[in-house]
């Protein structure tokens, strides 16, 4: 495919994609409008899912076996395209690239918190993507901003159009360090009302489907002011450039602003004449559409020639100074919905491209070369992936529909109804939030500070800046309560609840949990009720699933059941305590000072999900086989600073038997003798009398481990299955050590080995291998050791392939994936003197988990050493030939052939 001496030097670098010395400036189609220009854009966007009352993304079983769908497809596309391979044709590395250096790309606001959360160092690879694409530009940078949570901004009010596209440049310029040039509407949803408040807020441009283009002509000129308007409705327009569309009052068709301006003054004088610049504008670019839909549709991202050629059919030949060929897409195109494509990106990007002469840049670049010379009519209401305007997020239009079995007439119920809740919530917040605040909407539109940095110290600043009074502490819930409200008033409407055939699918469940969570809000602000008016309306949006009928019930089952309130934080922190708490029989007061203080700061102070956890007291007991621990919890909302102050007591009666209660912290005096009373009971020994004095004390309401949130489930749900699982491994070991002969017979024979016995054997070194990869963890630093639990992998691993055995330890894996990115790390960075020994161990590493066939990646080890084969192995190579370091460097570029890296440029050199 190419050599390494036609890539760049390391991973990050760029290309200069035209160079002449002579006349550089002139012929620099970086600096001046010269040829051909291609921009790739990708709309990088995942819907929020995070539950409205942990924010956090609670696991996703269909997603398996990833955690969620953000996690499954950040790992099939958004690092892939951060670290894209370029192979050669035995399939080794000869360059990683970053495609965000090159693509023209928005990811939205949702999206980036998670990654920022999730893998910092992709979320940094994007941040300094954007700031080389500018350095490359001149100044223009490959990331445009986003309406925030992905609103049909024609379907929105004009309120929430500019609080949408004000988060979204805040939110933008808070990651990237500068103003967004550009902005990516929602479906690319337009009309012109949202034209409007683009340009109101300085958006310079935006990207569009050419069928939303209804006329365009050259721009009006003194001396041409009336040139032909072409009718382009049909997806006619030729998206090779760039259309300024000017924004009238109404959209008349008989005029241009500046012939309408010309006509009114009743003056052909030209030099009286308004240049058109001087009329309110936004420049638009149309990708071109047949290319995008192969893009998505068709197999030609699969191989980087044919896409170029793709790309190269679009080409005019008319002699023009210049032209854009530009292409947009979901960004999961790449990686995701068709595996593998980062690559031919990434080659397209740094070879195909720059080989026809091609120039990869950005919208914005472009326009800063390439002033519109064209204006244009948009139709009225329209967006990319609707045949019917926006109706799909409204109507019962049939896009989106399954195969025409299901119906969606449930969209214009949905949406009348959280139209009813967003103008009854406007109320709400308008009437309580006039009293807090000096202006509630500005409020509201600079919140998004507040959402990117919740700490404490920034929301005091905040509140101090757009309070009407010092607020008291209750008056801070309520201000937070409000902003809240509003923030879930706009999640609501994100346009994934309506983009497919079912309202109970996912999507709208969650939109509907944002409703319901606002709805909550408003009646813990305002004590206003307005959950039974609607559900009342949500009960006109009819399911395609007969279990729920209509939107009504689907807001019963699937909203009211999931939330959750201190309660349930207190009962899952209670329920937790039992597995984290190593000093039982102890209060924090009983203990000595240091130790104390000590517990204090690993216990009293802990965060559940968006909850402080401050422990006041805490006390466990055993009896027998019962376990019961009374606790004093403070809980703290970080998002909304409300607090609840409770008592706990949770009694696990053995297995996968909890009885927890809550109540009200009423008094030290009450607390003490609660536990005093529950400690008494427990005594007993008798699980019913200590289960009767709890509900005594606390009355009815109890909660057992269905009651805790999920992730905590499941680890505990692990936990009480260790004692069984090792007892049926240990039994599984035995059976296979008794069997053993007999299934090396089986093998020899080649007859088919009863299934008890392969299983048996499939368990059995799987769990050895386990605990082997474990103990190699731990006593990584010490070499012999080290060398004795390879060994012992590498037994595994024979006796494995003669038994034909499948070794699933998903966890082991990722354990030795870890471990040989570790060992390269040290061998580059610090081997302190022991070189020799290092190198062998990790190929040793490596070679095992080849042996053990676990199908380990070696992705982060080889991105490691790529980033390294320039900078440092290269220069010890070539400044080591014939010394004693030889040796070395040789050692070196076999261990690159190992990870698959093309090394062959520095052993040509060497001779």
């Amino acid at each position: 495919m190419t050599s390494a001496a036609e890539m760049p030097a390391s991973s990050g670098s760029t290309l200069t994609l035209h160079s002449d010395p002579k006349n550089a400036h002139e012929t620099d189609p970086l600096r001046k409008a010269n040829g051909v220009y291609v921009t790739v854009h990708g709309h990088f966007y995942q819907p929020p899912r995070e539950n409205p009352y942990l924010d956090a993304i609670e696991r996703q079983p269909s997603a398996a076996p990833f955690h969620d769908w953000n996690e499954r497809i950040h790992w099939e596309c958004y690092r892939p395209n951060a670290f894209a391979r370029v192979l050669n044709d035995q399939g080794e590395v000869v360059g990683i690239v970053n495609n965000y250096e090159y693509f023209s790309f928005n990811i939205g606001p949702t999206l980036m918190s998670w990654l920022e959360r999730y893998d910092v160092e992709v979320y940094q690879r994007i941040l300094e993507a954007d700031a080389k694409s500018s350095q490359r530009l001149h100044g223009h940078g490959n990331a445009i901003a986003q309406v925030y949570n992905h609103i049909i901004m024609p379907l929105a009010n004009e309120r929430d159009k500019y609080t949408q596209i004000r988060w979204g440049k805040e939110d933008f310029r808070s990651r990237f360090g500068r103003d967004p040039e550009g902005m990516w509407l929602a479906e690319t949803g337009v009309d012109y009302a949202t034209l409007e408040a683009l340009v109101a807020e300085g958006i310079r441009f935006i990207i569009l489907a050419p069928s939303q283009a209804l006329r365009c002509r050259p721009i009006p000129t003194p001396d041409h002011p009336h040139p032909e308007w072409l009718e382009v409705g049909g997806s006619q327009i030729d998206s090779t450039r760039p259309y300024r569309c000017y924004l009238k009052p109404t959209l008349d068709t008989s005029s241009s602003p500046l012939s309408a301006i010309n006509e009114g003054n009743g003056d052909s004088n030209h030099s009286r004449l308004p240049t058109p610049d001087s009329l309110p504008y936004i420049d638009i670019f149309f990708y071109d559409g047949p290319i995008s839909r192969d893009m998505g549709f068709s197999d030609v991202v699969y191989n980087s020639s044919r896409f170029a050629g793709r790309i190269g059919s679009a080409v005019r030949g008319d002699h023009r100074q210049t032209q854009l060929i530009s292409v947009a897409t979901d960004g999961e195109t790449f990686g995701h919905h068709k595996k593998g494509t980062e690559k031919t990106l990434a080659y397209a990007f740094t070879k195909e491209f720059p080989q026809q002469g091609w120039t990869v840049t950005n919208f914005a670049h472009y326009l800063s070369l390439n002033s519109p010379g064209w204006e244009v009519e948009l139709k009225s209401v329209t967006a990319w992936s609707c045949a019917h305007g926006v109706d799909r997020w409204q109507d019962d239009c049939g896009c989106g529909g399954e195969g025409g079995v299901w119906h969606q007439k449930w969209r214009r119920p949905l949406r009348d109804a959280l139209n009813w809740l967003r103008d009854q919530l406007t109320e709400v917040y308008e009437e309580h939030g006039r009293q807090l605040f000096r202006d509630p909407w500005q409020t509201r539109d600079e919140y998004i500070q507040v959402m990117r940095d919740r700490s404490a110290t920034n929301v005091n600043r905040f509140l101090a800046r757009h309070q009407t009074h010092k607020l008291t502490a209750a008056e801070q819930v309520d201000a937070l309560r409000l902003l809240e409200m509003q923030r879930h008033a706009l999640l609501m409407f994100t346009s994934c609840g309506w983009f497919f055939e079912e309202i109970s699918r996912p999507e709208g469940t969650q939109i509907l949990r944002y409703a319901g969570r606002a709805l909550e809000l408003a009646g813990e602000v305002a004590g206003v009720q307005l959950e039974k008016g609607f559900v009342k309306r949500l009960g006109l949006a009819p399911s395609n699933v007969d279990d729920f009928k209509h939107g009504g019930e689907i807001y019963r089952q699937l909203v009211l059941t999931a939330q959750l309130g201190f309660k349930q934080v207190a009962a899952h922190y209670a329920i937790t305590s039992l597995f984290t708490n190593q000093k039982p029989a102890q209060t924090h007061n009983s203990l000595p000072r240091k130790d104390a203080a000590d517990k204090q700061s690993q216990r009293y102070h802990k965060k559940v999900y968006c909850y402080a956890a401050n422990e006041l007291d805490y006390q466990m007991q055993r009896m027998g086989s019962l376990t019961l621990a009374v606790g004093n919890l403070k809980l703290v909302s970080e998002i909304t600073w409300e607090s609840e102050h409770l008592v706990f007591a949770v009694l696990h009666l053995g297995g996968w038997d909890f009885h927890c209660c809550i109540q009200q912290f009423t008094g030290r005096r009450d607390y003490s003798q609660l536990k005093e009373k529950l400690f008494g009971a427990l005594k007993q020994a008798s699980a019913a009398h200590t289960i009767l004095a709890m509900t005594q004390l606390f009355g009815e309401e109890a909660f057992n481990l269905q009651n805790l949130f999920a992730e905590e489930r499941h680890r505990i749900m692990r936990l009480l299955s260790e004692e069984t699982l090792t007892r049926l491994g240990q039994l599984y070991t035995q059976a296979y050590r008794d069997n053993y002969g007999v299934l090396m017979a089986f093998h020899r024979d080649e007859i088919a080995v009863p299934q008890e016995l392969q299983v048996a054997a499939d368990i059995a070194l799987g769990h050895r291998c386990l605990m082997t990869l474990r103990s190699l963890e731990q006593d990584i630093a010490d070499p012999q050791k080290s060398w004795s639990h390879i060994l012992e992998l590498e037994a595994i691993a024979t006796e494995a392939k003669h038994l034909r055995c499948r070794l699933s330890i998903p966890d082991g894996k990722q354990m030795l994936e870890q471990l040989i990115a570790r060992s390269l790390w040290q061998l580059l960075h610090d081997a302190n003197g022991s070189f020799n020994a290092d190198i062998q161990l990790l190929e040793r590493l490596i070679d095992v988990g080849d042996q053990l066939n676990i199908d380990i990646s070696l992705q982060r080890s080889q991105e490691l050493y790529f980033s390294c084969l320039h900078s440092q192995i290269a220069p010890v190579c070539i400044t080591s030939v014939g010394n004693e370091g030889d040796n070395q460097c040789l050692q070196l570029l076999k261990l690159g052939k190992k990870l698959a890296v093309d090394v062959s440029m520095i052993s040509n050199q060497l001779g």
